[in-house]
């Protein structure tokens, strides 16, 4: 099976797994419940928690023990796009070809449907912590931390504050890192921690998952100039329109091609640092720099 076909098959394999994490569309809460389950299925390629239970299955992991980490950084992944479409954020009336939550079901219960799947998230893992122990409380704790107010939160506070304003390279690094970095090195982390990895082996994922972090935002930055709207899902130059400084606005298309295939590679030679392997793990990372939506 080449790597397309897997991608695929572990793709529909998630969302099999984030269907189980669904809450109930009933009783009162059914219109909040209605919004966290849109917000979650209308489409995504599922990078991040497909890379947390590749790296569990490369350190040796076995069993289930992934599935409600890899659904709960999907669910924590999907309420950061939630608020960054919000008016007061991105204002974006689109994301992969849909209505985004709040132009759907209103700025309020959009902001509502965040807040709660954040939270929900943190359900599904605490229920994993008491049932399953020390792994399982490691693994939370990292997620919670790239989520938090040194990690992803911290890069979308900058990244609003500083939009329309002169950015260096350093500080443009520093919201890549933070704003979309983070969450990439969860779940490689995250995986690594619940199959037992040791404190050395952590700190390496977390510098290939910043290398994979800054090319997959940089790529990012890239298809919102180039790229094709119906394969995006989304309109072209929205950071133009937003006044938000890219790589492609400081450096210029082509060095920023450099960029991104530079920190794919060298997040690649450090997971090739280890003892464990995962061909499909390697190949996705080297996909994210080369997709073209």
């Amino acid at each position: 099976m080449d790597f397309n076909e897997q991608r695929k098959q572990k793709t529909e394999e998630m969302n099999r797994i984030l269907c189980k994490y669904f809450p109930e569309e009933t009783g009162e809460e059914r219109l909040l419940c209605e919004a966290m389950n849109y917000s979650v299925s209308v489409g995504g390629k599922r990078i991040r928690p497909i890379i947390l239970t590749e790296t569990f299955r490369m350190f040796g992991g076995e069993g289930s023990l992934s599935e409600p980490f890899a659904a709960a950084l999907e669910l924590i992944h999907t309420y950061s796009l939630v608020h960054d479409d919000l008016p007061a954020m991105d204002n974006d009336r689109y994301r992969r070809g849909q209505l985004t939550t709040h132009a759907k079901f209103g700025e309020a219960i959009g902001i509502l449907a965040g807040d709660a799947l954040l939270n929900y998230a943190f359900e599904i893992m605490s229920d994993a912590v008491c049932t399953q122990g020390e792994r399982a409380a490691k693994a939370m704790k990292i997620i919670a931390a790239k989520a938090g107010v040194r990690g992803m939160i911290a890069g979308q506070t900058v990244d609003l504050v500083l939009t329309g304003k002169p950015l260096s390279a350093e500080l443009l690094d520093y919201i890549n890192e933070r704003k979309t970095s983070a969450l990439l090195c969860a779940a490689l982390m995250a995986g690594a921690a619940l199959a037992g990895a040791d404190e050395e082996r952590l700190r390496v994922l977390e510098q290939a998952g910043t290398y994979v972090g800054l090319a997959f935002q940089i790529k990012d930055d890239i298809l919102d100039v180039t790229g094709d709207e119906k394969k995006l899902g989304k309109p072209l130059h929205s950071d133009e329109k937003n006044e938000k400084k890219t790589y492609v606005a400081l450096i210029g298309i082509e060095k920023a091609e450099q960029k991104v295939q530079q920190y794919s590679e060298q997040a690649v030679e450090l997971l090739d640092t280890l003892p464990y392997k995962n061909p499909f793990l390697r190949e996705l990372l080297l996909y994210l720099a080369r997709r073209e939506y």
